[in-house]
């Protein structure tokens, strides 16, 4: 046994077994003994590290012997709701009920695993002092989301009621989405609805997929307008009339022509100029999925005006739409 094997952790704490303890598994009585810590958590830590039986690494499942030397570093506390970060904010509007946010690609809307930090949610909390609790404690102010790689407009409420009644509209379908995207291939037509309803993907977990008569299907529906066509590319506007997970994605995929760097959906992370040039320049072009959420149009949960935020497009679409139209012919 090593020197660093016995070393004490910090908050480390040894516990005394009893005869009546031989047979149990480590997790089950770790739990009893330190009933503050439930079982799950505390498997958690067994296969963090954190148990040590004899010195050494464990398994959740061990079956105490009655004899062991046990120290165990309790898990850290559970959070409850994002903590918040000044993380800086682009906010299109704000008003004591609601605010609209230009969320950028890269942002997580609300914690989930393996996202607990640098969260949309985490900005908020920093920035506001007032956010609805109706979506729960990890989802304060969430209405709506958009996908993590998605950019664009996403409304938040301040106030239960504004959640409410903001809530409402989407279920209602009043509001009125606009989504730009460049997509890989171009569709056959300038203009088109989809329609295809979307369920739980057969075996992908992170996907969805087109399923008819599913259990888990639902109507989807979507109107797309090619803006402007390049050699294998298109600029294509899009305004979905139900709000699917990943329905624009899915449904531009379905037709033959993914989101550029889709990597779900499109088969590719990101692209680089010799992709589009056919040659050996490997410089980066974007690296993420090509779907923006320009436009979103509200009626105030307040006031009943309409309201139309709009989120400017950013310098990574920007300088790629660019870029394919200097090479447009090449």
């Amino acid at each position: 046994m090593t020197d660093s094997e016995h070393q004490a952790e910090p908050n480390q704490q040894s516990l005394d077994l009893a005869p009546e303890d031989a047979g149990k598994r480590l997790d089950a009585f770790l739990a009893e003994k330190l009933a503050n810590v439930s079982r799950v958590r505390w498997r958690r830590a067994i296969n963090d590290g954190r148990v040590k039986v004899n010195g050494r690494n464990s398994k959740a499942a061990y079956r105490l012997q009655g004899t062991e030397t046990i120290s165990a570093q309790p898990p850290e506390p559970v959070v409850e709701g994002p903590q918040p970060e000044d993380i800086p904010l682009d906010v299109l509007y704000e008003d004591e009920h609601l605010a609209a946010i230009n969320k950028p690609a890269g942002m997580v809307v609300h914690p989930a695993k393996g996202h607990w930090a640098g969260t949309l949610t985490s900005a908020l909390a920093f920035h506001f002092q007032s956010l609805s609790t109706i979506g729960g404690s990890t989802r304060p102010g969430i209405v709506h989301r958009l996908d993590r790689d998605t950019s664009g407009v996403i409304v938040v409420a301040k106030t239960d009621a504004a959640h409410l009644g903001l809530a409402r509209q989407f279920e209602q379908r009043t509001t009125e989405k606009e989504y730009w995207a460049i997509v890989s291939g171009n569709p056959d037509r300038d203009r088109d609805v989809i329609t295809a309803p979307i369920g739980a993907h057969p075996y992908h977990r992170e996907r969805m997929a087109i399923r008819v008569d599913h259990s888990t299907s639902r109507d989807a529906e979507s109107f797309y307008e090619v803006v402007e066509r390049f050699r294998g590319f298109a600029w294509v506007r899009v305004t979905p009339k139900t709000g699917r997970t990943h329905q624009i994605r899915i449904h531009l995929a379905y037709i033959g022509a993914p989101v550029l760097c889709d990597r779900l959906y499109g088969g590719r992370s990101e692209i680089r100029v010799g992709q589009l040039l056919r040659n050996d320049d490997a410089t980066l072009l974007l690296q993420r999925q090509a779907l923006h959420a320009r436009k979103l149009s509200i009626d105030h949960p307040e006031s009943s005006e309409r309201l139309c935020f709009e989120a400017p497009l950013p310098p990574d679409i920007v300088s790629t739409l660019e870029f394919m139209r200097a090479n447009r012919k090449s």
